[in-house]
């Protein structure tokens, strides 16, 4: 195969792997809030007296959740901008 062959196949896979990498993390999240936000209406319906703490538990697990997708997106993009497996097929076959 030629070079730029084997270069657009990395590219095109490496933008098959990004688009699944931040569809799943965005698909993750929605699960996780609509669990989350589910639990605190049930914990508020049943004791009301704790909804500041049970508030204060809910925005730290959010951020979490939010935090876990932004490390995703973080990596889609390195993987598209700086994409590594392009230089290890270039030095694989002598690009």
């Amino acid at each position: 195969m030629e070079l730029a062959t084997l270069i657009a196949n990395v590219q095109g896979m490496t933008v098959i792997a990004v688009a699944l990498l931040i569809g799943m993390g965005a698909l993750g999240t929605a699960i996780g809030f609509a669990l989350l936000g589910g639990r605190f209406l049930d914990g508020a319906a049943r004791q009301p007296e704790l909804v500041p703490m049970l508030r204060i538990n809910m925005f730290i697990v959010a951020g979490l959740l939010d935090a876990v997708t932004m490390i995703g997106v973080g990596i889609a993009l390195f993987f598209t901008f700086a994409n590594p497996f392009v230089g290890a097929v270039e030095a694989a076959f002598g690009g």
